[in-house]
Parts: C-alpha cells; structure tokens; sequence
C-alpha cells in the first residue's frame, strides 16, 4: 500500500510536530512562506511567536528551553534573516542550549548562483552549532528533523541548523516519521566507568576540606537533588558557577555563593586553599579561574562532565569522570562515607563577614541618596518570595541581580554567560514566561542592553505576554564605564548615553510603567509592578558611579579580590 505524499513543507511541521513543538518563534520571508503558509493549517497543534527581528527569535527559544528543558524551535527565512540567527546560535552553542533553527534558502537549482537573499548558511552556521545540514529534496525533511531533535537535545545539548531550499518545500514526498535514537558515532550518554567513580570516591573520601563547584551541566541534567545530597552526605561547601546559580537554594546553609570574577569572597579565596575540588558540570571559564597559572595549584581535582573536550582544556584534573551529571552523582553517592568537615566549613566565616561588612550592606542598605543596582535586585526578589524567573541582561545589571537574587528551585536564572550577549535579556523573559507561564519573570536590564532589542516590545504587545522590565538607568554603559574608571584613568569614552523616556516607549506598546527617581518611591513601585497584571516596566535610576564588587581583575588570582575601588580583600 502505497504511504501518503505531502508537501516538504508539510512534512516539516507534521515532523515538529511528532516531536511535540508546541513553539515556534520566527519572522516569515520568501524564501520559507510555503512552509509559513502549510503552518495556518495547523494553528490549533502548534503556536507560532512572531518576534520584531530574528535574533529575538533565536534569544526567545534559548529562554523557552533554559526554563522549560525543552528544545526551543526558530523559524526564519533565508538571506539577512539566516545572518540575523548567528549571534543566538552562539550565544546558544557557548551555553548549551538546545535549539532547531530552520531557514529558508533558494531553490537548489540557484543554489551557488548570487541569488536574491541567497546565503552560504550551512558554511556560516557550521562552527557555532552542534550540527548544520542543508535540505535539497523534501525526501530528507523527515529524516532530519528527527535526526536534529536528537543533536540538539542530548549529551552536551546545542544548537541545530537546517537550512530548506524552497523546492524542498514544496515537492511531494511520502511522509513516515520515525524519531531519531541512534547515530553511528555519536555516543550523547557514555555509560560511567566504574573505575572513575571509584577513584572519585576515593578521593572524596580522603578529603579534609573538599570544594564542590556546580556548574549549568547539573541544572541540564536535573541533577539537583543528587548534588544536594552529595553536599549534606560528605558535608562538602558548593559555589555556583553564574550559569549554575539555583541549582542548590541560595538559603541552603552549605551554599557558599557565586564564583568568579564578581563572585563571592569566600568561594575564590576557598579555591585556593581547599584540597580537593569537584566540579561538576562546569568548564573552567576565564572568568572562574581568572590566573589558569595560580587557579587551585594546592588542590587536586575531580571533573564530572558530559564533554570529553572540557577535560584538561583550561584546568588539569586528577581523576576525570565523563557521564551525565546526574547519572554520575547517583554512582558516586553510595561510594562515598558520611562526614563532617565542621572546622573547614567554619573558615568560610571571616570571608563572608568581610564582603558582608565591605560589599553586601552598602550595597544593599545605602547611606547615601542615589539607589544601588544590588538593592533594587534584593528588593525585587523579596518581594516575589525569593521565587520568581530572573532574567537578565549583560553588563552590571546582570552581575548584580544574579549577586542579590535569591533562588529556592531549579531553572530560575537565565542569562548570557559564555557570549554576554547584550539584547538578550528581553527576548529571553518572552520565552522563558511562555516556557513557565504559571511562574513571575523578572527581566533586569540596563538602558543600554533594553535598547539593542527593544522592538521586541511589539511581541509582548501582540501576545499580551506578562514580564516584569526592571531598567537599571545610569545613563551610561556601566560595566565598561567601571573598567575605564578602575582601569583606563577615568576616560569615559562613548560610554555616556542619552536615553528615551523608556515609560512613553512601552506606553507606545500598550505596556504600563513608570519611572523610580527616590529610595522612597521604589517598594510601592515594585508592589504596584508586581500586582498589575500583565507586562510591567520600572525605569528606575540608578546611582550612575555604582561598581560591581567584588572584582578580580581579569587575568589576575582568583585571591585578588577588589572590595571596592580602593580597598583589597588581605
């Protein structure tokens, strides 16, 4: 019996279909409408979100999958719209996030010919992806979107391009789906080897002041609850990595905060004086590490990882153990002994007592007029409970919120970590409330940020989607205007900006807000944000000298921590 003949174009959303889409985000064109046009069809099984601009599309689905654990899908046209996708197919590629990105592309007869809006996508897409394949023949559209669900979305997830010449779309095919679960070499979830864990465990064991430092790979492994209870079993202290932030509750007593460049001060210094870290999921970034040369040199080290390429690329280990975050801590937990590191976990004390005294209370709690980007974040987050969706910008309002927000369950932070993508805070708080609708979002950006993807607005607008937008206004490029201050003698070059009334902008969009000048205006402006229903923006101005610290220079020991601009943590 002969199978069924569809178009290509509708064998592509009968297969995003089959592997359960229920988001699109896109922007229509030439080169992709047959698809677009089979796609109306289909309008009660699948949603379509048109974004303002393609890279909004792309930060959009980043923030659907970080919040939701599923693969985010885009769909754009072919030419500048393929160009636009890059820079979140990088974002995405650096912070292993699973996305399918579709484009359209010319018939194959043009392909190579200069066509109108004809791009090299596959030659282009190539080093930021996990996997780019171009589609020539409507017989393939099946075979390859299963084959990309199963890229993106497995072993270190990343994104997928499949770039659809438009005869593809529209030439007939017989149409049977079958979901990808194996490719010939591709091994997403090597099986953990006995003889790692045991040398983890030994290791462990041994230990008189263990580190754990977790990273985003526990979060993508739901592996939550094994490393709390690895961290209560062996009574091991946990830093987050930024991406790693709500992997462990911000209030559990073992948790000993950020790590990094503007980290904590207790979990830098501590890297350098434990002996033995466990990094879990994490990839020993520059901006973790700072000095590769004096990074943990006392300390011998366990890497559990799902990436083979992580192990030895920036930080030497002693024993690695490759697997999947979660399956590797259910290994390693009944090997390892209860303990009790009391005195070790103790010295942690003076160091938080320090930034708290130094850093924390004069951020917070202000003796001067001008609010602080830390306060405005700490208030917000008390207010929803300390349970609310942060996303965030790039840049100083980023690094604050994600200092002074408070988590109590998983997948709560999105943010730009390996990229620092500036734009991608509005797009993002879009997906991520689609992809959490029943929970708050709270959107932290900064005047400079919010405006490189404010058309995004129109999308809130259209699907009446409810994010709370709280600017942080000083009126400049802050993060790079501290560096000039601390480290290019005060030469604000092209940092100051001159700002739109971001309040008559939304009102323009049919969103509510209003502007923050005092303190004493603030915790009414947040309750009013708070309870309104629907999307809501706080432009609230900001002290335009307020600093980021603790900061560890770049490329400086992760113990050289700055307090302030004058004053060194001895």
């Amino acid at each position: 019996m002969a199978k069924e003949k569809i178009s290509g174009a509708e064998a592509l959303i009968r297969s995003l279909i089959a592997e359960q889409t229920e988001y699109i985000f896109g922007y229509p064109g030439g080169a992709i409408m047959p698809v677009f046009d089979v796609l109306y069809d289909y309008r009660d099984q699948i949603n379509h979100i048109l974004v303002r601009h393609e890279q909004g599309a792309t930060h959009a689905a980043q923030g659907y999958a970080r919040v939701s654990g599923k693969t985010g899908v885009v769909m754009v046209t072919s030419g500048p719209a393929a160009t636009n996708i890059i820079t979140g197919l990088s974002d995405a590629m650096m912070d292993s996030t699973p996305l399918i990105v579709i484009t359209g592309q010319v018939g194959s007869s043009l392909l190579g010919s200069d066509a109108f809006q004809e791009t090299d996508v596959v030659g282009i897409t190539q080093p930021v992806t996990k996997w780019s394949y171009q589609i020539r023949h409507s017989s393939e559209i099946a075979w390859a979107v299963a084959r990309a669900f199963y890229i993106a979305g497995t072993g270190r997830p990343g994104p997928v391009v499949l770039d659809i010449a438009k005869d593809a779309q529209t030439g007939l095919t017989e149409y049977d789906y079958q979901p990808c679960q194996f490719i010939r070499s591709y091994n997403p979830y090597p099986t953990v080897k006995a003889d790692e864990i045991e040398a983890a465990a030994c290791l462990i064991n041994q230990a008189r002041k263990p580190f754990i430092l977790a990273g985003q790979g526990v979060l993508i492994a739901n592996a939550e609850e094994e490393l709390v209870r690895l961290a209560e079993k062996a009574d091991i202290p946990v830093g987050c990595t930024l991406l790693g932030l709500s992997a462990i509750p911000t209030d559990h007593p073992l948790y000993k905060g950020m790590l990094g460049m503007h980290g904590s001060v207790a979990s830098n210094i501590k890297t350098n004086e434990c002996d033995l870290l466990i990094a879990i999921g994490m990839r020993f970034d520059d901006r973790v590490t700072g000095d590769i040369t004096q990074y943990a040199r006392q300390a011998r080290i366990i890497h559990i990882d799902i990436d083979p390429a992580e192990f030895n690329k920036n930080v030497k280990c002693d024993v690695s153990v490759l697997g999947d975050a979660r399956a590797v801590l259910q290994a390693l937990l009944p090997k390892v002994e209860p303990a009790r590191h009391t005195e070790w976990i103790e010295s942690f004390a003076p160091c938080e007592e320090v930034e708290r005294i130094k850093v924390i209370e004069p951020e917070i709690h202000p003796q001067k007029p001008l609010m602080n980007m830390g306060e405005v974040a700490r208030k917000v987050s008390e207010a929803t409970g300390n349970d609310s969706i942060l996303v965030t910008d790039v840049g100083q309002n980023q690094m604050l919120s994600a200092r002074y927000y408070r988590f109590k369950r998983p997948r709560s932070l999105v943010t730009s970590g390996g990229l620092g993508t500036m734009g991608f805070g509005l797009p993002a708080a879009i997906g991520a409330k689609i992809g959490a609708p029943d929970r708050t979002v709270c959107f932290f950006t900064g005047d400079g940020g919010i405006q490189m993807t404010i058309q995004e607005l129109g999308t809130i607008m259209q699907y009446g989607i409810d994010v709370k937008i709280i600017i942080l206004n000083n009126n400049f490029l802050g993060m790079v205007r501290q560096w000039q201050a601390l480290f290019f003698n005060h030469r604000y070059s092209e940092t100051p900006m001159l700002n739109p009334d971001f309040t008559m902008v939304a009102a323009a969009y049919g969103i509510d807000g209003e502007r923050v000048a005092t303190r004493e205006e603030l915790d009414g402006a947040i309750e009013r944000m708070l309870a309104h229903r629907g999307s809501y923006l706080l432009d609230v101005q900001i002290d335009p000298d307020g600093m980021v610290f603790p900061m560890t220079p770049a490329g400086a020991c992760v113990t050289h921590i700055m307090l302030n601009a004058t004053e060194k943590y001895e």
